[in-house]
């Protein structure tokens, strides 16, 4: 069978939650797709789940590695996948039932090689907490020759995007890196020509206690070395001269989204390295304080987009630089 889409699903200990993201998937209005599960070594009964679902469900497949990370787990799923686009659903969240199929015809209304949809953060009882609209100022359909901004505002998780196939040739997520999703799906989106999006709120990212992005460690370093990655392929891409936009890129990833997991960081010693690491980036890429206060995202003013404690928080933080 001919997949329209691949679903790439790392899974690593989520027994408890793994059912409900999987029946979002074989529920999909989409029909053809493949669902690629990667058991990343995990020590629970996750995997007699995976063995359930693969013996009831003719287009899952189920995959065994030692437990090498996300990285190596979604890279491994892709090798071993067949669909004409790519997505990647994290194994403790779910997705709209319509949202393959939405987002598959917006790729081919538009001859687009990445859709994107707009998310929202919830609890383990499905509670929203928070949604989190994905440049739903622009249009529908965006040629990055004619306007880039959505580089230089998008949030980069990988799980709100289908990823046209050919568009990860020479390119994978970084083994042993925190944050690889910063330092690969911008480079994506660098090899792209027409970006479709959608503004319904699709994805469903569930905030749990013990997940990788509650515990804050010397690791959330990373994001700026991901930046340095991305760099690298900005300067060789064809939308090198819009200098503005790569701004924009290392003042939200490398400010805001840096600083807002280093606020949870407890080591003092580890906060001053990335500190400094910060301060070191931001003059070699000549971005002044007025610079970072004036941007803007989805059209307004960020800093001032923020509740009253982080406006205090960052501002507090540009007095330092």
């Amino acid at each position: 069978m001919n997949y329209k889409i691949s679903i790439i699903v790392p899974v690593y200990n989520v027994e408890a939650y793994l059912r409900r993201c999987l029946d979002s998937l074989i529920h999909q209005t989409c029909k053809e797709i493949e669902i690629v599960i990667i058991n990343d070594g995990s020590t629970d009964k996750s995997q007699l789940i995976i063995d359930e679902y693969v013996l009831k469900y003719h287009n899952i497949k189920s995959i065994i590695q030692k437990n090498k990370g996300l990285s190596e787990a979604r890279n491994n799923g892709i090798r071993n996948s067949s669909g004409d686009f790519i997505a990647f659903v994290d194994s403790d969240d779910w997705i709209d039932e319509n949202m393959m199929n939405d987002m598959y015809n917006l790729a081919i209304k538009h001859s687009a090689e990445i859709v994107v949809c707009s998310l929202q953060n919830v609890d383990i009882y499905g509670n929203i907490i928070k949604k989190l609209p994905q440049s739903h100022q622009l249009p529908e359909k965006i040629d990055l020759s004619e306007d880039f901004t959505i580089f230089g505002e998008m949030s980069c998780f990988a799980c709100n995007k289908i990823f046209k196939r050919e568009l990860f040739n020479e390119i994978s997520f970084p083994s042993n890196l925190h944050f690889e999703d910063v330092a690969t799906i911008p480079r994506l989106f660098l090899k792209a020509k027409t970006v479709a999006k959608t503004n319904k709120f699709f994805y469903y990212y569930l905030i749990r206690n013990g997940s990788i992005t509650r515990n804050f460690t010397i690791k959330g370093i990373n994001m700026l070395d991901a930046i340095e990655m991305v760099k690298q392929d900005f300067f060789k891409s064809n939308y090198k001269k819009n200098i503005d936009e790569w701004k924009k890129f290392i003042i939200f990833q490398g400010f805001y989204s840096f600083l807002a997991y280093y606020a949870f960081v407890n080591d003092n010693d580890v906060k001053k390295q990335m500190f400094d690491k910060l301060k070191k980036i931001l003059k070699i890429e000549n971005i002044s304080k007025w610079q970072i206060f004036q941007y803007k995202r989805f059209g307004k003013n960020y800093l001032f987009s923020l509740n009253l404690k982080k406006i205090v928080f960052y501002l507090l933080q540009l007095i330092k630089l």
